[in-house]
């Protein structure tokens, strides 16, 4: 057979000419195409270009609108700050009046504020040899009345109404009156000692004795028939105990469990942490701020950083202060203290964040200075802890020589030396050759403790908790409740906090941890804002962020001037809008706060979309378009809104008559007691 033949193609076989026009209209086609891409392209770019230049003009309309009523909106304000004013000279009046009627009831108690007075009544009591337990405890219940005035004084009252002198008196006049009510406590103890067969226990015959009231609490064992099976006691009314080694349960030795209800321990400038005070324009600012927001914006930073009263933290703070005005289920655990540390010495004081009252050195120096760093993780740092339940003062004592009745005379040796420590060497001695006591103490049942406590050591032993514990705050609510009412909660790890506020009072509504009320020995009683603090702290809830507190926990500090002007002007309008917490507050930057706003009129709960959320930054507040659900964050600002100098008047464009009437018919102390409590907890920095 032969090749085959090839089959021929069935297709035409194409041109050269054919190829170069089909080129042609593909790229003709390919050129109209990238034609009308372009144009296309071109028409949206015009379009995005004229859509920013409207959006532009609207901005400078808006700013411009803005800035011509900047001047009035401003002295609209003035005339509502005044609240604060009419608060401060309230306060003042109150002072003076209190002090007057004390001098009139003339009921024997002195002035502490009188040296003469104070130093009077401690000389008369030193003098008095009257050293029984229950006179002393009496005697004693007013000497802490009296320093719970000096440091209310101290705590409460403006710079501008109290001279350094009087400042460093009235610290001087508690530590004195700490030291003579240990005193006494001392030799009511001695006393007790010597006359230890009055309260012999019937099995063991040792003497063992517990007394006590709503201030402190005496435990005391002594000794008397040295015997090794009666080594370890239980104080049954207290719930306290102790274990003796050998060495010591055939010794002339008396175990004194002191609970102090109360801290006399911590250094005095810890407990007299004051807030910032409020900064209230004067007209003359108020013309400044008019002229300073004329400027072309991009000069605006360049003269905020210029400005006198406004310009860095350090200078707001400063302003803050010296101008106008100031505005359970845990009690069965034991805690065992053969383990314990040693106490810090005193750190620096800082002004950058909350100035304390008690320390207030010249800016510029402190400024400059080093922070002292703790290293030592043998010592307690007094600013991430606080003590609560009190301090338990444990002792170790040489029984003194006993009473002996001898027919109708009662004889006893009597040494000069007072009460003395039982010679018993620490674990620190290099010769220590005694086992340690172990103490067994039973933390108290009106105290929160969300962890283990820490055991720590000054001259007694305290119970400390870490002070950020209920820090940064999950959430918060500020709600209107009724005429010059509200309700203040704040949400934290462990628990929510309810506040109740009315007029210049405030109450503790509730402590829910999960799910359970606790504390309710400190519910209901109406007090000061300051005085809730202490109460609160003291019971081991503390809400109110210290001049350090941004060192132990992460937060996002806010400048002084949104923060503080925030919440000025949320206590002005406090009485009709309800306010709270919101994520995109993190997401703001430093130099603007965001919040969520509505008009709140009733009793009942706001709606989720009742909220809207408003832009602040000290100067201008806006109305923000987006939403707490919105993706991400933006500063776009509500359609058919504006800008404004004050967040009274952003709001006011929203609001109805009823609302705006119900703010300025607002009482001024309601207005102050808002403004203290949102000042004390920093809710807008210390917020997650």
């Amino acid at each position: 057979m032969g090749p085959k033949k090839k089959k021929k193609s069935g297709g035409k076989k194409v041109s050269k000419a054919e190829r170069l026009r089909l080129q042609k209209e593909e790229e003709e086609e390919r050129r109209l195409k990238e034609e009308e891409e372009a144009r296309l392209q071109a028409e949206q770019e015009a379009a995005r270009l004229e859509k920013e230049r409207i959006q532009q003009e609207l901005m400078e309309k808006l700013m411009a609108k803005e800035q011509e009523r900047r001047e009035s909106e401003l002295a609209e304000l003035h005339s509502l700050e005044q609240k604060f004013l009419s608060a401060q000279q309230w306060k003042t009046d109150y002072r003076a009046r209190a002090k007057w009627e004390h001098y009139l009831s003339c009921d024997g108690s002195p002035d502490p504020t009188v040296l003469q007075e104070i130093n009077t009544f401690m000389s008369l009591w030193r003098e008095d040899q009257n050293e029984n337990i229950q006179l002393v405890m009496k005697k004693g219940e007013l000497l802490l009345n009296l320093i719970e005035k000096l440091q209310f004084l101290l705590l409460d009252t403006p710079p501008n109404e109290i001279t350094e002198k009087e400042t460093v008196q009235y610290q001087e006049s508690i530590l004195e009156l700490r030291n003579l009510l240990h005193q006494k406590y001392n030799g009511a103890t001695e006393l007790l000692l010597k006359t230890a067969n009055m309260y012999e226990d019937s099995d063991t015959g040792n003497m063992q004795a517990v007394i006590k009231d709503k201030n402190i609490t005496f435990c005391i064992w002594a000794n008397l028939k040295k015997k090794v099976r009666f080594k370890n006691h239980k104080f049954c009314d207290a719930q306290h105990g102790f274990d003796l080694p050998k060495s010591l349960a055939v010794s002339s030795v008396a175990i004194r469990i002191l609970h102090t209800h109360y801290d006399h321990v911590s250094p005095l400038w810890l407990q007299c942490q004051s807030v910032p005070e409020l900064e209230v324009l004067d007209s003359k600012e108020l013309i400044q701020h008019s002229k300073d927001n004329r400027e072309e914006p991009e000069e605006e930073g360049k003269k905020a950083r210029e400005e006198p009263n406004m310009s860095t933290e350090e200078e707001m703070w400063s302003n803050a202060r010296n101008n106008a005005i100031s505005f359970q289920e845990n009690s069965n655990k034991t805690a065992d203290v053969n383990e314990i540390t040693e106490e810090e010495a005193e750190k620096k004081s800082e002004i950058l964040d909350v100035p304390s009252e008690v320390q207030n050195p010249p800016m510029q120096e402190e400024t400059n200075e080093k922070e002292e760093v703790i290293t030592d993780e043998n010592i307690v740092d007094l600013q991430q802890f606080v003590p609560v339940g009190g301090v338990y003062h444990i002792d170790a004592l040489q029984l003194p020589p006993q009473v002996k009745q001898i027919k109708d005379w009662s004889m006893v040796e009597l040494l000069d030396v007072g009460l003395e420590a039982f010679p018993y060497p620490t674990e620190e001695a290099e010769d220590a050759t005694h086992t340690a006591i172990k103490i067994t103490l039973r933390l108290s049942d009106n105290v929160m403790y969300f962890e283990d406590p820490v055991v720590a050591r000054w001259d007694a032993a305290g119970l400390l908790q870490d002070a950020h514990l209920n820090m940064p705050y999950r959430a918060w609510e500020l709600q209107p409740t009724g005429v010059d009412e509200a309700l203040l909660t704040v949400t934290t790890v462990f628990a929510t906090v309810q506040i109740q506020i009315k007029g210049n009072q405030c109450m503790l509504y509730s402590v829910l941890v999960e799910e359970k009320d606790v504390l309710s020995h400190l519910t209901g009683k109406w007090i000061s804002p300051v005085e809730l603090r202490t109460v609160l702290k003291k019971a081991g809830v503390n809400i109110f962020p210290g001049e350090y507190s941004h060192k132990y926990i992460s937060v996002k500090k806010k400048a002084p001037l949104a923060e503080v002007r925030a919440y000025q002007q949320m206590a002005l309008v406090a009485s009709a809008f309800a306010f709270a917490w919101s994520k995109w507050n993190l997401e703001a930057g430093q130099e603007q706060v965001v919040f969520k706003v509505s008009e709140h009129l009733k009793a009942d709960s706001v709606k989720d979309e009742d909220w809207s959320l408003y832009l602040f930054n000290g100067r201008k507040a806006q109305k923000l378009k987006i939403t707490e659900t919105s993706e991400a964050f933006s500063e776009e600002l509500e359609e058919d809104s504006e800008f404004h100098s004050t967040l009274y008047h952003v709001l006011k464009d929203f609001a109805s008559k009823e609302a705006i009437d119900k703010v300025e018919a607002a009482d001024f102390l309601f207005v102050d007691g808002v403004y203290q409590l949102l000042l004390a907890m920093r809710l807008l920095t210390y917020s997650s």
